[in-house]
């Protein structure tokens, strides 16, 4: 897939993302939290997460009900996630995709509820029933099994092990010195986790052999990483009108990064090297089309903000 091509098969998968969130984030939850909700995941941010689980999806022949959901379900998890660590007991940041935080606009109780609702929804989207008003137009249904196996992988990334248990060891680190292993393991749970398993849901809506399977996680554990090294350079080399959200809050905060604990030049070399390893894992995984995902890899690289 050639990038023009690619940026084609992006914008479309985008729109069908985005038209699916507004369909199944609803709009009639009570005392305003539809809102809040709706205010919270939809038009805006990169979408990396859902692309990767497009991708992934397609490059294993899956099926498309079952990886549109996941796509959908992985961004409602990461876009709690958000709302969550922006609040005055986690980040306490203002900005977020170049708008007023969930919590300036609809207050700390409701962005709080917001978050879990949303955490909640992704379960459901991945749950569909018979005949539910979630049922996309043309549906046939996803099997129990895979729902199963989706719900398995996303729990398991959001949680403890991951996502939230990477959030708990950030906060602990706040002041502290943290070596590159230590940095590497908060951030794979951190950040990587749920890149990581965007790609793993993918696989899984398609008949995947052990070794494919292995050099995809290879590659979204690299992908993982990467994301956060160039995130952390990202938040010393631009502006908050470029970012989106409040430039050097880590540094301001006494934040361990890849650029404090590595240096900025080295941090750079490290996020080449690990694309440079994703790269490999995609080329060990014998899927006879992996360009979109090699092209994801380049993006998160490559990215501005």
């Amino acid at each position: 897939m050639k990038r023009e091509h690619f940026d084609a098969w992006a914008a479309a998968e985008l729109d069908a993302v985005e038209s699916a969130l507004s369909v199944w984030v609803p709009t009639d939850a009570p005392a305003g939290l539809g809102e809040a909700m709706r205010y919270g995941v939809l038009d805006g941010g990169k979408r990396l997460r859902p692309l990767l689980v497009l991708a992934a999806a397609q490059a294993v022949d899956g099926e498309r009900e079952a990886a549109l959901r996941a796509a959908c379900a992985v961004e409602l998890i990461h876009a709690y996630s958000l709302v969550h660590d922006d609040m005055p007991c986690m980040d306490n940041d203002v900005l977020r995709r170049g708008k007023p935080t969930v919590h300036v606009k609809y207050g700390e109780a409701q962005a709080m509820l917001a978050g879990d609702a949303m955490q909640a929804l992704a379960f459901e989207v991945l749950t569909p029933c018979a005949g539910d008003k979630s049922a996309l137009p043309g549906s046939g249904g996803v099997a129990p099994a895979l729902q199963a196996r989706l719900c398995a992988l996303l729990a398991r990334a959001a949680g403890h092990a991951g996502m939230a248990g990477g959030q708990a060891i950030d906060l602990a680190s706040i002041g502290k010195a943290l070596d590159e292993h230590a940095l590497r393991d908060m951030h794979r749970r951190k950040t990587g986790a749920l890149l990581k398993t965007s790609v793993l849901m993918g696989a899984a809506c398609g008949p995947v052999g052990r070794e494919t399977w292995n050099a995809l996680a290879a590659y979204g554990e690299a992908l993982g990483l990467a994301f956060q090294v160039v995130d952390d350079i990202l938040d010393v080399t631009q502006a908050s009108e470029t970012l989106g959200k409040t430039a050097g809050k880590d540094l301001d905060n006494n934040k361990p990064t890849y650029v404090s604990v590595l240096g900025l030049d080295a941090a750079r070399a490290h996020a080449l090297e690990l694309r440079a390893q994703a790269q490999a894992a995609l080329a060990r995984s014998a899927l006879a089309d992996t360009s979109a995902l090699a092209l994801l890899a380049d993006k998160v690289v490559e990215r501005d903000n």
